[in-house]
């Protein structure tokens, strides 16, 4: 199969379908990970009439008066089958950025609605208990789900979302391309170029992934739309050790949704890279105020950690543990913000026992590379390799993956490939995390003869109390080097 090629010129209308091989992607890959379903795979009517309209957009891609306006509507007509589904698919959106348990139960209860007045061919609804089920890392029902509404009605774009992130989180990855590739023919729209983006981003081919999700802005319908694509836009910079630009896209993007907890997380990771200590913790802090996600939690707490804010660093810390508490008894499966949470900061055999939980229910790369992490932290090094290359196995360009497998074979004594994967990851991103990346440099540099001098000034950035004091001492590490 000859290499697919993106289009560099947007088309003049989203709608139209891509012309000749723009989008066609080649077997085997997947896409980049579940935030992609953060993107609602069903941008319905009641959400593109309400962007028209010019109403706010809350973070995470749920308006803020779409549920009043369904619930007033289903006040007036509780039979209608496709109301219930809208009302559910929204609730799903907002479970995505409060994370509670609460929303999801009023997301199926509205669902299961919905499939009771229309009980057959319902394929709304069964996209929307799809997404719920892929919301709740139940991916083994998402696919069930999909595959309903797609036998419900094969031409329906939405269905087809499903299947592709359930698919691509169960690792089954030709599948999860079949289900992309079916979707960008059906509906070339921002969701579905999003997900082609993720396949070229798994593969290691950033311009390519860069290209599909700047045509996914350009065709974006609405601020919930163009905040998605301007956090990836983002994210693509960052990883690739572009702050400045990560931090250019975020910033235009929190210009149309200003409260999106996404783009505020996605500029305090750039203000973290350009050491603009306060600004980072500052959105970091609103992030957290607004959607208190695991993944901005552990953000804020290691920044502060890397600052020299212990106390600070412990609050949040703390709070991920009650949030953790509340989860699992809420029934929701352990995942990598969890495992790799344990694996740092608190008992490595606790992140091993949570990171095989993890596989089970999710064997996604992401999940392979925590689940050697926690095998590493519990001195289990030879094993741990072997899920650290099946989380590279596909070409991807991530530093942490990079970084966790350079200590695991330095470990294990194989010098040769720790010095290659420790390189490659400060290539990629040589701020990848906010304390990885400070070990990765000093490894460097005492495995390049400059250790001692390193060393020291390394221990006086761990010690320091104030952001200036620490950014200075960074900088003689960096100068030293």
């Amino acid at each position: 199969m000859t290499q697919p090629t993106a289009d560099p010129k947007p088309p003049s209308t989203g709608r139209r379908r891509l012309r000749g091989t723009v989008v066609t992607l080649a077997l085997g890959v997947t896409l980049f990970a579940v935030g992609a379903v953060g993107l609602s795979p069903w941008n319905t009517e009641q959400d593109r009439a309400t962007a028209a309209a010019g109403a706010p957009a809350t973070a995470g891609g749920a308006r803020a008066d779409s549920v009043t306006a369904l619930r007033e509507q289903l006040r007036r007509l509780p039979q209608n089958a496709s109301a219930w589904a809208q009302l559910g698919m929204a609730y799903v959106q907002q479970g995505r950025v409060t994370a509670d348990p609460a929303t999801y139960a009023k997301a199926e209860a509205a669902l299961r609605r919905s499939l009771k007045e229309l009980p057959d061919d319902n394929y709304q609804a069964q996209v929307g208990m799809g997404a719920l089920a892929a919301a709740r890392h139940e991916f083994t029902a998402a696919l069930a789900w999909g595959r309903e509404a797609a036998a419900a009605n094969p031409s329906n774009a939405p269905a087809q979302a499903v299947l592709a992130d359930a698919h691509t989180q169960l690792g089954q990855y030709a599948a999860s391309y079949r289900a992309v590739q079916r979707m960008v023919d059906l509906r070339p729209d921002t969701s579905s170029l999003a997900r082609a983006s993720y396949t070229w981003e798994l593969r290691g081919d950033i311009p390519q992934a860069r290209a599909l999700m700047k045509r996914a802005l350009d065709d974006a319908s609405g601020p919930a739309d163009q905040a998605f694509a301007r956090v990836h836009l983002a994210t693509l910079a960052q990883e690739s050790g572009d702050a400045r630009t990560a931090l250019r896209e975020a910033e235009q993007g929190l210009r149309a949704v200003p409260r999106d907890a996404a783009l505020l997380e996605a500029r305090a990771r750039a203000h973290a890279a350009l050491g603009h200590d306060r600004q980072a913790v500052a959105d970091y802090t609103a992030a957290v105020a607004i959607a208190p996600l695991p993944q901005y939690v552990i953000g804020l707490g290691e920044l502060e950690q890397s600052l020299g804010h212990t106390r600070e660093a412990e609050a949040q810390y703390a709070f991920l543990r009650t949030q953790e508490q509340l989860r699992r008894a809420g029934g929701f499966a352990p995942d990598v913000d969890d495992v790799l949470f344990e694996a740092d900061h608190g008992e490595a055999g606790r992140a091993v026992a949570l990171g095989r939980a993890a596989l089970k229910n999710r064997p996604f790369i992401a999940v392979q590379d925590a689940y050697a992490w926690a095998l590493h932290r519990a001195g289990r090094d030879a094993e741990a390799l072997t899920y650290a290359d099946r989380a590279l196995s596909l070409g991807t360009r991530s530093a942490l993956f990079h970084y966790h497998r350079s200590v695991i074979h330095r470990i294990l004594g194989n010098t040769a490939s720790a010095a290659k994967d420790l390189d490659r990851a400060l290539a990629i991103d040589p701020c990848f995390h906010p304390l990885h990346a400070r070990d990765a440099r000093a490894e460097r540099d005492a495995r390049d003869g400059r250790g001692a001098r390193t060393a020291d000034i390394t221990r006086a950035a761990d010690t320091a109390r104030t952001p200036g004091a620490a950014r200075a001492a960074q900088q003689r590490i960096d100068s030293a080097s």
